[in-house]
């Protein structure tokens, strides 16, 4: 994983009324390293849909949870090219801590609606937002490297969403 970057399994505890699980604790010192989280959102995208690509450069960090199907979240580092692709569902539940300095962004996979909830280390400010943008399919982001892999197929094409995927 690019440095910062972390997948932490989120433990259910079932039983006959359902489940419990806890998403967020101050001392998941693994996962929370930067301060404390200081926005909470949540938003709902439609099968296929592709929210990228965006980063913060004045250190925010995102924590994203899949509460609703099943996305493909990516982060890509324009220095060294190289880019992490994380599926996150909900039926194995998972935070993805993604520093802001890489782009990065989100598909919706499979055929429902995916709800997302996530933690900001920064409150959005409205008059001087911290983000920068690009198109989902800016040809620029061309990984060198994804997940780690010299191999992959995809490498050294420009990033493609909605590339089938492989065996």
């Amino acid at each position: 994983m690019l440095t910062g970057i972390v997948v932490k399994p989120i433990k259910r505890t079932p039983d006959e009324r359902g489940f419990f699980a806890e998403v967020m604790r101050k001392d998941w010192k693994d996962l929370f390293v930067e301060g404390e989280i200081a926005q909470a959102n949540v938003s709902n995208t439609y099968p296929g849909i592709i929210r990228a690509w965006h980063r913060h450069l004045k250190g925010q960090t995102d924590y994203f949870i899949t509460l609703q199907g099943t996305i493909k979240i990516c982060g890509f580092d324009e220095k060294t090219k190289e880019l992490n692709e994380i599926i996150s569902a909900s039926q194995i539940p998972q935070i993805v801590r993604m520093p802001g300095q890489y782009w990065h962004g989100f598909k919706v996979l499979g055929n429902e609606p995916a709800m997302l909830l996530y933690f900001t280390t920064k409150t959005y400010d409205y008059d001087d937002p911290d983000e920068e943008r690009k198109p989902w399919n800016d040809p620029t982001f061309v990984p060198k490297l994804i997940n780690g892999k010299k191999d992959d197929v995809r490498v050294g094409k420009p990033w493609d969403w909605n590339h089938p995927p492989h065996k």
